[in-house]
């Protein structure tokens, strides 16, 4: 069939049909003739034979089908028309917490800033504890400020008692700096786990937290800092934690709380237009 006969019989075909390539099984005779082919290299000469007499029959099928005049095959295109139809006049709202119930997480809780904010109101009742027994065992307020400097400090290892009772300017600004990052951070994870005892915030700053943090540093303060490690002493150091986190406790508690979002679906945390999820607006024409 030459070309101009071949455009002829192409615009024959209404809009109702179209055009396919017919079907073959070359493609298929190809593909198993090179397997044997390759399969051949790791067992016998005969399969790599038979492949290439079968890859050779293929790809002279297939040519076949496409030169010098492509086989093809007209089919009909039925057109069906769909037609979308719903017996509801508005679109189902569903329920979203907090309307459901709720067992394992609570339904507001105190913001992580508040944390931030009670460590460090625990940090300053820390330091008073700290102070006075400086005062009252040593006889000096400077003495565990030099001890928590010789944390990051080397130069303070080496000080004599006399020397650790007396006032050191880098000594004083390190243990202040290292004092209020430790709070900082301490807040900032007490702020994190406040969720889990939510309405007893206290309990959590106060006791759990203050036992957690002692058998912690005692388990690696010999490495932290040697120096602190042999002159502490840990009856004021668990005080001084217990402090800390009733402080902090009571700092939690007069903040606000707030309500969280862990079972809001995504789409409405990120702002998306969830049909079904969202409420309806008043004015459907208003932008958003």
């Amino acid at each position: 069939m030459s070309s101009a006969e071949s455009r002829s019989h192409k615009s024959e075909a209404t809009r109702s049909t179209i055009h396919l390539p017919a079907p073959t099984a070359w493609p298929i005779v190809l593909a198993f003739g090179i397997t044997l082919l390759l399969a051949g290299l790791v067992t016998t000469t005969a399969v790599s034979l038979l492949g290439a007499i079968l890859a050779v029959a293929g790809l002279v099928g297939w040519f076949r089908d496409v030169l010098p005049q492509e086989q093809e095959e007209t089919i009909e295109v039925r057109v069906e028309a769909t037609v979308v139809s719903t017996s509801r006049r508005e679109v189902a709202r569903l329920p979203v917490a907090p309307d459901l119930p709720r067992a394992l997480l609570p339904l507001e809780t105190y913001p992580v800033s508040a944390g931030i904010k009670g460590g460090l109101a625990g940090s300053v009742a820390m330091a008073v504890l700290a102070c006075l027994y400086g005062v009252l065992k040593e006889g000096s307020i400077w003495y565990p400020i030099n001890l928590l400097a010789a944390t990051v400090y080397t130069q303070s290892v080496h000080l004599s008692i006399a020397s650790l009772k007396a006032f050191h300017l880098d000594s004083f600004l390190l243990a202040t700096g290292i004092h209020l990052l430790t709070s900082l951070l301490v807040g900032l994870l007490y702020g994190a786990m406040l969720p889990m005892i939510p309405h007893r915030p206290i309990i959590l700053g106060g006791l759990v937290a203050p036992i957690l943090w002692t058998g912690l540093l005692h388990s690696f303060l010999e490495l932290l800092n040697p120096l602190l490690n042999q002159l502490i002493s840990w009856p004021w150091f668990v005080a001084s934690q217990f402090a800390f986190g009733i402080v902090a406790g009571l700092v939690v508690v007069r903040q606000e709380q707030v309500r969280i979002r862990q079972l809001v679906p995504f789409l409405m945390r990120a702002g998306f237009e969830a049909p079904g999820l969202m409420k309806e607006r008043a004015d459907k024409d208003e932008p958003r």
